[in-house]
């Protein structure tokens, strides 16, 4: 826990010393990837077809390997995926443009941090790191998969086991259904982490795809509590920006089919507050990556981690 407050002291100190740089990257970049996740999560199951229809199917799914409709984990499930399934699709044309170049914009300014400020990055370098950052996003969106799938398979055996023994009970879905949501949880969070950080080691290396998986898997080895503890403040911070755009903007438009100047001032405040968190969470990722390779001993660029620049952020950080 102490590392972990650690490291997000220090990226809270490197946003706010390279402000301006990370305020203009989540104004031009960011800006359209979280207005597009916003509105695609305010449908309602109601009135989209196409939310609708990802609904049905996996309801379909599920009841084909044995699920229990009744279950509320599944029924709640099956809501969140079909959601985020949604997001994906809208926002792919957005993530593959906007938000890889905002990350390599992100990643090239820390990646300079403490040694120097830098002002936003030049476009050329970050069409330099596309291809990387591209091959890195699209297998992560694999491996995302593959884990999702494996959870799944998982879970189709456990639930079928009390009905071949003929163990079903209320009281047995309840216990499978409480362990279903310990273990997807614990899976996604560390993919989740892995994948992140992944994202990291493509654009400091400019190498893609499946090897800065790997190198993610070594390095977070013993680490996944402090990756986890370091994702949730941002998980959360997200997760309550989406509630208040659905609160603040959403809703008095479901009330008046109609959006006001205030309320559209309003949206514009709360997806820019979105995007710095995205910002935020992709400086934890960099200074988490820090910490893995002091901790293994490796070099970055050069330099040691453990030492180069040290005294500096420390003054800061104490002051």
């Amino acid at each position: 826990m102490g590392k972990a407050i650690k490291i997000t002291r220090r990226s809270i100190h490197a946003f706010f010393q390279s402000y301006h740089s990370f305020a203009s990257t989540a104004a031009l970049l960011v800006f359209p990837v979280s207005a597009a996740t916003l509105l695609s999560q305010s449908l309602p199951l109601s009135s989209s077809p196409i939310l609708r229809t990802i609904s049905s199917r996996l309801r379909l799914l599920f009841e084909a390997a044995g699920f229990p409709a009744s279950s509320q984990f599944f029924s709640l499930l099956n809501f969140k995926l079909s959601q985020a399934i949604l997001t994906f699709i809208s926002t792919l044309p957005f993530t593959l443009i906007f938000l890889i170049l905002a990350k390599a914009s992100v990643i090239q300014i820390i990646q300079e941090f403490p040694r120097r400020r830098l002002a936003p990055p030049p476009l050329s370098s970050l069409l330099h790191l596309y291809p990387s950052l591209l091959l890195t996003f699209l297998s992560n969106s694999l491996v995302i998969l593959s884990a999702n799938a494996a959870i799944f398979s998982i879970l189709v055996v456990a639930f079928n086991i009390p009905d071949i023994l003929h163990l079903s009970s209320n009281n047995s879905i309840l216990v499978l259904s409480a362990a279903s949501v310990i273990l997807y949880s614990i899976v996604i969070a560390n993919t989740m982490v892995a994948c992140n950080l992944a994202i990291v080691i493509s654009a400091m290396e400019n190498s893609g795809g499946y090897l800065s998986i790997l190198k993610a898997l070594v390095l977070i080895r013993g680490r996944t509590a402090t990756g986890i503890t370091l994702a949730l403040p941002a998980s959360l911070s997200m997760a309550a920006v989406e509630a208040l755009f659905q609160y603040r903007v959403m809703r008095p438009y479901h009330l008046s089919r109609k959006f006001s100047p205030s309320v559209i001032w309003e949206a514009f405040l709360i997806t820019y507050i979105y995007s710095l968190l995205i910002v935020l969470d992709t400086i934890i990722t960099c200074m988490f990556l820090r910490i893995c390779k002091s901790e293994s001993g490796s070099y970055w660029n050069g330099y040691d981690y453990q030492t180069d620049g040290e005294p500096e952020a420390k003054g800061a950080l104490q002051a």
